[in-house]
């Protein structure tokens, strides 16, 4: 049983909707979507062709790329762009899957393009500007076609291109700059929370599964940038001279602006389109991931663990407000991981090694119990609008 079987029945129990409106609503859902049995199939085989033929491609033109001459080179990397395209374009309104596909993999081909033309004529330029151009060209590809494979593109890339503008800085200091890690964590959670029903069903999936993949690594990073910063801190304030490196521009007082007002109004003009209503919500987490970067003038790690612990729990919060049970599932695993990493720090080593294993065996099973008990209860307390 999907979701949407799922949701009839609940709304059927409910009295909400008849017999024969659901079976009208499945209908029209099978209708649209082919049967759920086939699109998992044949959205599988789709998608390892995309990319096997990308990656057989890309290994064709790298096994002869030595004995090929320049223009021979910028020929292969156009007629690949344009190849996938035109396919795309053929396949079309008779096969719209295929197409997206096809339409995905030549716009993969077209950032292949810019950088191998950038390579071929040896242009010394800013390379960001090279993600920019491919950002632009997802960006145009999904103006065009309005499918989701152009729009996870888009979205991607355009982060990208901020970070590398950033990296290309080379900033001597730039732990001490935390700017970029801030971002790309408060943008995962704009994309994870988006608006439901403010959009396609396309366009809010393809928001939520980027969220949901980057939110944990932006999360994971943000706290080691965290934790890192408080230990050179420490350091410097040791050592002073500590951490200036003997290359790099030095983070002057308009580029450390610069940086912080892109990391943290980009993310939330994000969160504005995606939601609309609820950016408090957005607000809120974009102090507590401040304060997050600054724990160091606390002096002390420690005090990075209770913090941490208030951001999970007002992200379960969050959730139960929306009626979001990801926001919860996340909050559960963040807050888990929170304390095996005190536990690690604080406790395991200053106890023997058998009694640490044990210590850490009942955390795991107490601890688990009780969390995963939490979890229940709160995913049941929303009766429903799950996301």
């Amino acid at each position: 049983m999907d979701r949407n079987d799922r949701r009839l029945e609940r709304w059927l129990a409910a009295g909400v909707i008849d017999a024969e409106t659901a079976e009208r609503i499945r209908a029209f859902e099978r209708a649209r979507e082919g049967g759920v049995g086939r699109a998992l199939p044949v959205a599988l085989a789709l998608g390892f062709g995309g990319v096997l033929v990308a990656a057989g491609v890309l290994l064709f033109v790298a096994a002869n790329w030595d004995v090929m001459s320049p223009a021979l080179r910028v020929t292969a990397v156009l007629t690949m762009v344009g190849a996938f395209h035109v396919g795309g374009a053929a396949a079309a309104g008779r096969f719209e899957a295929l197409a997206t596909t096809l339409h995905a993999l030549g716009t993969i081909a077209l950032g292949a393009g810019i950088f191998l033309a950038g390579q071929v004529f040896n242009l010394d330029e800013h390379w960001p500007s090279g993600l920019m151009l491919w950002a632009i060209g997802a960006w145009a590809g999904w103006w065009l076609r309005r499918d989701w494979a152009q729009l996870a593109l888009a979205v991607s890339l355009t982060p990208a291109w901020l970070g590398a503008e950033w990296s290309a800085l080379r900033l001597a200091e730039a732990w001490r700059v935390l700017a970029p890690e801030v971002g790309f964590f408060l943008l995962a959670l704009a994309y994870v929370s988006v608006d439901r029903g403010r959009f396609a069903r396309a366009v809010e999936r393809t928001f939520f599964w980027l969220g949901a993949v980057s939110l944990p690594v932006t999360a994971v990073v943000l706290a080691g940038a965290a934790a890192t910063r408080v230990e050179f801190e420490a350091a410097r304030l040791a050592r002073p001279g500590f951490g200036a490196l003997p290359f790099g521009v030095p983070a002057t007082p308009d580029i450390v602006a610069l940086g912080w007002t892109v990391a943290l109004l980009a993310p939330f003009a994000a969160a504005w389109l995606l939601r609309r209503q609820g950016t408090s919500m957005n607000a809120a987490a974009t102090v507590w991931a401040v304060a997050l970067v600054n724990v160091h003038l606390l002096h002390s790690r420690l005090w990075m663990y209770p913090w941490l612990a208030v951001g999970c729990v007002g992200l379960a919060l969050w959730g139960l407000r929306e009626r979001r049970a990801s926001l919860v599932n996340f909050a559960a695993a963040g807050f888990a991981l929170t304390v095996m990493a005190f536990y690690f720090e604080t406790v395991m080593t200053k106890m023997g090694r058998s009694v640490s294993l044990m210590g850490l065996g009942a955390l795991f099973l107490v601890g688990g119990y009780l969390l995963e008990r939490a979890r229940r209860r709160m995913v049941g307390a929303m009766k429903g609008g799950l996301a």
